[in-house]
């Protein structure tokens, strides 16, 4: 009998045991979990973040770059691209240069200058001498010079074909501009835009679709 009672309490005392350890095991698991799921939300705010970061700046970078190929027309610049070495070191290669309208008549010695060559050419040298013309004294011409190179450049400039003069550079920009506006760099260019839009915009289809599914 006595051994009977024995058993029975030990087999009690086994059983709170078991349903202790089963509790502890399950408070343990319940606050893992509850620490994995606040893990997890702690970083999909970090990667939020770091998504949102990236984005803003690609965005930024977009619009200063739109601004300064594109935006400075509205102010009355026209940006062109240094392809030549004749005007170093004022204006360096791959530099992008503005050029804002000027009066021909205000042109004078010393006076740097963006002109057409041709319908499709332009360069900027510096004026070396006004020219008047003998039988036209309205109609003027100017002998330019690149400060990078020894001779006078052959042919006068008309005065109808000057675009203006540069009022500032930007190095190295020109790369960037003369890439993007002949093709393949024009395609490469809207590409790239399409994506950073998209970039920007998935993430919030994501957590749209996500919320609706979970609703339901």
């Amino acid at each position: 009998m006595n051994y009977v009672m024995v058993c029975t309490k030990n087999r009690r005392l086994q059983t709170k045991v078991n349903t202790l350890q089963r509790s502890r095991k399950g408070s343990l698991l319940f606050i893992s979990r509850k620490i994995i799921r606040k893990a997890g939300m702690h970083m999909n705010k970090t990667a939020k973040k770091i998504w949102d970061i990236t984005t803003t700046a690609l965005v930024v970078l977009v619009v200063i770059l739109a601004t300064l190929l594109v935006g400075a027309r509205f102010i009355g610049l026209t940006p062109f691209t240094v392809l030549s070495g004749s005007m170093e070191p004022t204006y360096h290669v791959g530099a992008l240069i503005y050029v804002k309208k000027v009066d021909p008549y205000t042109l004078e010695a010393g006076d740097v200058i963006t002109y057409s060559i041709s319908e499709k050419m332009v360069a900027t040298h510096r004026i070396v001498e006004v020219v008047p013309d003998e039988e036209d004294p309205e109609v003027i011409r100017f002998k330019t010079k690149g400060d990078a190179n020894e001779a006078e450049d052959g042919s006068l400039v008309h005065y109808k074909n000057v675009q203006g003069t540069p009022i500032f550079t930007i190095p190295y920009l020109g790369y960037i501009a003369n890439y993007i506006q002949n093709p393949p760099g024009t395609y490469f260019a809207i590409a790239a835009a399409a994506i950073i839009l998209l970039l920007i915009f998935l993430p919030d289809l994501f957590e749209k679709e996500k919320k609706e599914t979970d609703e339901k």
